[in-house]
């Protein structure tokens, strides 16, 4: 299996899980044609395929996950798989100013907790806090491995946790530092909203999980979803390996950091 991160954070998530069989873009924040550029880069730099994309899995209905996808949908002409309030939240923010609704014509409903698969990969979604209609994380299983997806969550709850056991790869939110948030240019109530239970996971947060409930098992660990204005790359990868750090026998973990601006090297398992 491999994980590729095309883009992750504010201005745009996006990343492809592939078996030897099948590859499902996870959200679709990119623009369509920002999208298969960084699919051609990928296929450049790590020989990772970008045809035959089998599916696409969105998370939530929030711009910087959802932006392409009706491009990419038309364009590539596979199953888009969200929930039912997702699809219906996507549908009215997106119809157009006479009102047009745009249609997926391969739309497949699923709801957290039960599990289906696409192709050769079994997925898992399950219920993340956070301030969309019906937010979702997912784990991934194909040849023996488990790989687990989770951001845009304001905190770590026990269900969240107990699904990422057993991964061999984490993609996991560490959106903000809280001191950088704090006097940072946001409006206060742009920053309540990050700082919130429905917002999104902290620096701190994190480094709680991984010092906590956090398994060890992960081989690669990858920051996600950080904030541009808000965290620094370097800030949030020492409040995670400190934490790590702190728990013999972790030192296996390789901590990578996803970025908005380029394609995250190719995790291949």
């Amino acid at each position: 299996m491999s994980v590729s991160v095309l883009a992750s954070g504010s201005r745009g998530n996006c990343a492809l899980v592939a078996s030897s069989l099948t590859r499902i873009l996870v959200d679709a924040g990119l623009s369509g044609r920002e999208t298969f550029k960084r699919l051609r880069s990928l296929a450049e730099r790590d020989g990772e395929s970008a045809k035959e994309i089998s599916a696409i899995l969105i998370t939530h209905e929030h711009s910087d996950h959802v932006a392409g996808l009706e491009r990419l949908a038309a364009k590539l002409d596979v199953p888009v798989y969200l929930t039912a309030p997702t699809h219906h939240a996507w549908k009215r923010a997106v119809r157009d100013e006479q009102g047009a609704i745009p249609e997926l014509a391969k739309a497949e409903h699923f709801s957290a907790g039960c599990g289906f698969s696409i192709g050769d990969i079994e997925v898992m979604p399950f219920t993340i806090p956070h301030d969309a209609i019906d937010p979702v994380g997912f784990t991934f299983r194909a040849e023996g491995i488990k790989i687990g997806f989770a951001t845009d969550l304001g905190y770590m709850p026990k269900n969240v946790s107990n699904h990422l056991r057993g991964c061999t790869v984490l993609v996991i939110e560490s959106n903000h530092d809280l001191e950088k948030l704090r006097t940072g240019p946001y409006p206060w109530s742009v920053k309540q909203r990050v700082t919130s239970r429905v917002g999104h996971l902290s620096n701190e947060a994190l480094a709680e999980f991984f010092s906590s409930d956090y398994d060890g098992g992960a081989e690669y660990l990858v920051l996600a979803h950080l904030s541009e204005q808000n965290n620094h790359p370097e800030i949030a990868r020492a409040a995670a390996e400190r934490a790590l750090g702190g728990r013999q026998g972790l030192w296996r973990n390789h901590v990578l950091l996803a970025t908005q601006a380029q394609v995250l090297e190719s995790i291949r398992l």
